[in-house]
């Protein structure tokens, strides 16, 4: 099955929102094994709409719109694919019930509901209607011979439920095929070595696939197998990531779809009953910020330093005034003093430092922008990595979070 989203908003075009409905419904449609080959973003206009809506039909079996649905002149989606469809609105009661319980539980009766909200009660002849727990627009199903048409609301509070109670279960009855995917994570190894790695299982692959994705920092390999059941499938998937873990060995963080390099760092830490603390320069904080997403890492996280002057470095976590005269503060010798100082200091377990030049300015010939030097603490020992990155200044912080983070987690691994 071939699909293709149409996201409907002139504020995706302008930029003022980020369209990640995209993303959550490329990976969901991924996962169910159907194939995305286009995307789409339309503004508020009726002649683009359809004109997009119509190439879509065209080429596609499932054509996904979001947005658009709303109670205002400018939500046309509706109205624009019951057009194209040739099918008339139609007033569905149940939609107009489930209108009046949500303006209801906002403490407002039926005579206090806005006009224009009905309109979204108006549904296409003959849809299949996908309830809104969390607003007042209804999603739509709409068959044709040869198409499917999903429409769905913009906001994603009430995109996503509908999608993962509704919508998945709607497009996993169509078919008799199970998939399933497993996500090999991988850090401190660069795409092209990974591709390189693994380009004789690409070259033979039928049944699993694998699929490499790059991201800042990181490579994730996505196993998907296909079966008559989620047990055969799954059995399908085991031998080839148990083939990517001896290859890539500790580069493999998790084979989780939903855990992050921050979530094994903290869950490492708590199986050990470790303390950790955080000395950041170039980073400033960036690295910190990352792992207090992690839930439970009070129990973990003692402290956390942002040093970016030479006078922060010597005042709260002991470098010496001649390591910086000497080396200057993007060296080893300052990493390896600022975690040492910070781990001493606040009395941790483990301690990881960040010192670099981001840039833009700044860079010499003996150190260029981009240069990072990168310590862990951790049973004692220290660790100094040197890194040379490249890209903006944001990219260059970014990096160095993500390798901050990949050094830790492999220290902790190996020194206890």
């Amino acid at each position: 099955m071939v699909a293709e989203l149409i996201s409907v908003g002139t504020e995706l075009l302008l930029g003022n929102i980020v369209n990640t409905n995209a993303a959550y419904l490329s990976k969901k449609l991924a996962a169910l094994g159907i194939n995305v080959y286009y995307q789409t973003t339309v503004g508020d206009n009726e002649g683009r709409l359809a004109e997009a809506l119509q190439a879509a039909r065209e080429r596609s079996d499932l054509v996904i719109l979001t947005g658009g649905l709303g109670p205002t002149k400018d939500d046309l989606t509706k109205e624009v694919t019951a057009a194209a469809v040739g099918r008339m609105l139609v007033l569905d009661e149940a939609v107009k019930e489930d209108i009046t319980s949500y303006f209801k539980q906002k403490g407002k009766n039926s005579g206090d509901i806005p006009q224009n909200n009905w309109k979204q009660a108006m549904i296409i002849e003959g849809a299949t209607v996908l309830r809104n727990e969390n607003g007042t627009a209804p999603g739509l199903i709409v068959t044709e011979e040869d198409t499917t048409l999903i429409l769905l609301p913009g906001p994603p509070n009430e995109l996503v439920p509908m999608t993962e109670t509704q919508v998945i279960p709607y497009l996993s009855s169509l078919s008799n095929t199970v998939f399933y995917s497993a996500m090999v994570k991988l850090c401190g190894i660069g795409e092209s070595q990974v591709e390189m790695e693994i380009a004789d299982l690409i070259e033979k692959q039928t049944n699993p696939t694998i699929a490499p994705y790059a991201k800042t920092g990181e490579v994730h390999l996505r196993v998907t197998a296909s079966a008559s059941t989620q047990k055969e499938a799954k059995e399908l998937v085991k031998p080839v990531v148990k083939e990517l873990k001896k290859r890539f060995g500790q580069a493999i963080y998790t084979t989780k779809e939903e855990e992050t390099l921050e979530d094994v760092v903290v869950k490492a830490l708590l199986k050990r009953e470790l303390t950790l603390v955080t000395a950041e320069s170039c980073t400033a904080g960036l690295l910190t910020g990352r792992i207090v997403n992690v839930p439970g890492v009070s129990e973990v996280l003692k402290e956390g330093f942002v040093t970016y002057t030479n006078k922060a470095k010597r005042k709260l976590l002991g470098v010496s005034k001649s390591t910086l005269k000497t080396y200057t503060a993007v060296s080893a010798q300052t990493a390896k003093e600022m975690v040492k100082g910070a781990a001493i200091g606040s009395d941790s377990d483990v301690a990881i430092s960040i010192t670099g030049l981001a840039g833009p300015g700044g860079g010499t010939e003996e150190i260029p922008v981009g240069t990072v030097f990168i310590g862990c603490y951790a049973n004692e020992k220290v660790t100094v990595k040197e890194f040379h990155f490249n890209g903006s200044r944001e990219k260059i912080r970014e990096l160095s979070v993500v390798n901050g983070l990949d050094l830790l987690r492999r220290c902790i691994m190996n020194h206890y």
